[in-house]
Order: C-alpha cells, then structure tokens, then sequence
C-alpha cells in the first residue's frame, strides 16, 4: 500500500520532463566553452586548430602556455590585482548595501518610496553610459592608473541590486525577533549585525556571485581607468597575448583557464546559498 500510494504522488508529468532537458541543455550549452577552453589550454598551437574538440593526449599535450603566462608575463600581479579589487569592492558593496538595504526597509520616513526609486533606476541605466564623466572625475581626483578607482566605480556599479535584493530579504524577516531584541536593551547596531545579518546569509550570497562575476571578468573599466603595467587586472593583462596580426593561443587559453578558477571557486563555496536565496526569492 505504501509503495502504491508513493506511486500514486509522482505521476508521470511530460511537462517536468520537458523542464528537465530543457534545464540538461542550458548546462551543456554554458559548459561547453569552458570545457573547451580548458582542455585546449593543455594542447599545443597544432592540435588546437587540427582538432579542437579533441582531448590532450600524450601526442598533443602540452604545457607551454603555462610557462608562458606564468614564466613570461606579470599574471601573477594581475592576479593579486584584480583579487584586491573584486574583495575590495565585494566588501564595501555588502556593508553598504546591507545598511542602506536595512535603513529602507526598517525605517519608514518622508522619501522612503522616492530613494527605493532612485535606487531601481540605478538598476536600468548602465553605468557605462557615464564613462567620460567617470573618466574626468577620476582625472579630477588624480586617481587615474589606480586600484582605488576601479573599486569607486565598481561599488557604485554594484550598490543599486545589492540593496534591492538585500532590502526585500531584510522586510522578511519576524518583525517579534527585532522587538524582542529591543526589549532586552540591544542597540540597533547589534540588532543589525547580529539579528539580522545571519538571516539573510542566502540573500547575501546571491548578492556576492552576481556582483563578484561582473567585476572579475571587466575589461572596460581597467582598459579606461587603471591600463598602466602595475595596476592591470586579469582579464586585461590576457589581451597582450592577442596580437593584430598575431595572437598567441597557448598562452590565452592558459590565461582564461586560470582566469576562471576563482569563480567556479566562489560558486562551489557559496552554491547552496546562492540556490536558497534564488528559490526564496522565487518563491517569495
């Protein structure tokens, strides 16, 4: 009887299959070009264009893209570059963003509607559009070929979905915990960091991956704000292995590979988080 009516609750449903193959494609089709990318980066030039769809083997494998990136170029410092200015601006974009996202949605004063706007508007307008502005700004301020105003730039990139997402979570949580908190003499500080904060941990998971993968993989901004030798990220520093006329594969393709392990880092560390805070808010 058990089995049976265990039976009886999963139907057979074409709908869910469709949904699932659906879902299979979609990851087939974002893991092939990473897939691709990686095995062709332990291949020499010729096997790469005889047959890139190939796996290394001990005929074609190869690692002299590797002793390139990492014996002849600087990758090493744009590495610790565009680590000091992801973390940098990761940082001050879930500060905050937590606390403006925790003034919006616990305080109701004159504006409150007006300023979630202006927040949402900065959503749709691409910070691109500003680039001369941003250019002649940081100019102005003398910060040209530094860390500091990609970080500027990509904080305020970052701020606007970082305090909606996190401000919708914020209104979710019991309003009776943060009573209850004040009523046993607890400032609104700790309140915040210590009530709050741990019960949107999903929200600012999600909040760090969709942030995090925008500024690692930038070239705009560092090719217009901070191109000089000591100051290039990661994914400006691959572009001197692509030439006019010339474009040294091997070394690219071991660039990128290298280029992609701090994301498919992050994602593996906080994926669970990312996968509550979607369906929470999905569901929501």
């Amino acid at each position: 009887m058990a089995n049976a009516s265990h039976s009886k609750s999963l139907p057979f449903a074409p709908s869910r299959v469709f949904v699932h193959l659906t879902l299979i494609s979609y990851l087939l089709l974002a893991l092939l070009p990473i897939l691709l990318v990686f095995m062709n980066s332990f291949k020499s030039r010729d096997a790469i264009f005889n047959d890139p769809l190939a796996w290394p083997t001990p005929e074609t494998f190869s690692l002299i893209g590797y002793t390139k990136v990492l014996g002849r170029s600087d990758v090493l410092m744009y590495f610790g570059n565009s680590f000091i200015v992801t973390i940098a601006s990761l940082f001050f974009i879930l500060l905050f963003g937590a606390m403006a996202a925790w003034g919006l949605s616990e305080y109701r004063f004159k504006g409150n509607r007006w300023l979630k706007f202006f927040f949402a508007f900065g959503i749709m307008v691409p910070i691109r559009l500003g680039t001369v502005s941003i250019l002649q700004l940081m100019v102005d301020l003398n910060l040209v070929n530094t860390l500091t105003a990609l970080v500027l730039v990509y904080v305020a990139q970052g701020l606007p979905l970082a305090i909606m997402i996190l401000s919708e979570f914020m209104g979710q949580v019991p309003g009776e915990l943060k009573d209850a908190a004040r009523c046993d003499g607890i400032d609104e500080f700790r309140i915040f960091f210590q009530v709050v904060v741990p019960l949107i941990r999903p929200a600012i998971a999600t909040v760090a991956v969709f942030t995090m993968v925008p500024i690692w993989n930038d070239l705009w901004f560092p090719l217009i704000l901070a191109p000089s030798d000591k100051t290039q990220t990661i994914t400006l520093g691959i572009q001197q292995f692509v030439g006019q006329y010339a474009t040294d594969w091997n070394a690219v393709l071991a660039s990128l590979t290298l280029a992609i392990v701090p994301v498919v880092t992050l994602y593996a560390l906080f994926s669970r988080q990312l996968i509550r805070g979607i369906t929470a808010g999905a569901v929501k």
